[in-house]
């Protein structure tokens, strides 16, 4: 397989990342014969700093061009007083509109020798697995007006979506049910707002498509706290925008850390864009700290969604998964009796897991 894939480190501790990141994936397409290029451009602050822009022109053109995209992070209080149009933020909204990726795919799946450090009882939170599917590119965050009104003593932000928007992610949550424990959560707020009524209409209607799913429907306020009382009632919640942003980084207390948490953004055609949930954390970058296993875990999913290579993605699941039993871990984290780590020791912890010990030792020497 010939694909091209595009890097954008992002800010902060995105560069650490998506070094560890690219070392996995070329350790992968040599056990398993792949030929992967990677091309790395500027998005956030570092393209504001560079280009006086979140998101440069060559940047876009890159990423139409690409067979899939993988993001570090975008974000830091250097540019906090910037104007809304040169925020970082901005660069990471326009990218996902651009390229169409209206479904954001985030799997929250605890790792045991991480369930300790949840806030939460262990047995709540034991053999929790949630698929939350969430609309990325409508709702609150896209609407227009967005504005500050009569001298910036008013202001005005606007919730709008089209039926077909609703439509396509709604699906999107039915066929992830399907191919999982046929039991979908719908999650609105239809008690309030005429968007969520016509959510819940439509999931009404899409679930005669998908007659071997169960459809719970729960609002917003409900679901947050059944998401921590009882997790393992979830297997996929499907939502609009704005809630789907609150309850998957809600959902990262299960798991025991923010840092272990991969997301995929998708559009029809598989071409996606992957990302760890985390921010660039500033305050961490340049120190070797970072931990990059939410990185790797990402482009695991794109190995999944975008190229179809399921063997590889699980083997890098495997990987990881096998450097935590073995006790390694880094600053963020905690495990028991375990051994602290900086960002290129778990990575190569992680290589020397894959399964070709030879290949794998070639490559963590090249990342050294």
């Amino acid at each position: 397989m010939d694909k091209q894939i595009i890097l954008l480190p992002g800010d902060g501790i995105g560069k650490e990342i998506m070094d560890s990141a690219k070392a996995v994936l070329q350790a992968i397409a040599a056990e398993y014969n792949h030929h992967f290029t990677f091309n790395e451009h500027a998005i956030g602050g570092s393209a504001i700093d560079t280009y006086n822009t979140p998101l440069p022109e060559d940047t876009i053109q890159a990423c139409n061009n690409a067979d899939a995209v993988l993001l570090g992070a975008v974000g830091g209080p250097k540019w906090d007083s910037n104007p809304a149009h040169l925020r970082p933020e901005k660069g990471l909204l326009g990218i996902r509109k651009t390229l169409g990726l209206f479904a954001n795919i985030r799997p929250v799946k605890g790792f045991a020798p991480l369930l300790h450090a949840s806030p939460l009882k262990e047995e709540i939170i034991k053999d929790s697995d949630i698929l939350i599917v969430r609309e990325l590119t409508g709702g609150l965050y896209f609407g227009e007006p967005s504005e500050r009104r009569e001298n910036g003593n008013a202001v005005v932000d606007t919730l709008y979506y089209k039926r077909t928007e609703m439509e396509r992610i709604i699906d999107k949550g039915f066929q992830s049910a399907s191919i999982r424990k046929k039991h979908l959560t719908s999650v609105d707020k239809a008690n309030v707002l005429e968007s969520s009524r016509m959510w819940r209409e439509i999931v009404e209607e899409k679930k005669q498509d998908y007659p071997d799913v169960t459809v719970e429907h729960l609002l917003v306020d409900a679901a947050a706290m059944k998401l921590i009382t009882q997790p393992n009632q979830f297997d996929v919640i499907v939502t609009e925008n704005l809630f789907g942003d609150i309850l998957s980084d809600e959902a990262s207390v299960l798991t025991g850390s923010l840092g272990m948490l991969p997301s995929a953004s998708l559009r029809t055609d598989g071409v996606g864009m992957y990302e760890p949930v985390h921010g660039s954390a500033p305050d961490i970058a340049g120190k070797g700290i970072a931990n990059p296993l939410g990185m790797i875990l990402s482009a695991a999913l794109m190995l999944r969604f975008s190229f179809g290579l399921e063997e590889e993605a699980s083997e890098i699941e495997r990987a990881v998964n096998e450097c935590l039993e073995q006790g390694y871990h880094t600053a963020d984290l905690h495990i028991k009796n375990g051994k602290q780590v900086g960002t290129k020791k778990i990575t190569e912890i992680v290589l020397e897991n894959l399964t070709t010990k030879s290949i794998s030792d070639s490559i963590c020497n090249m990342y050294v």
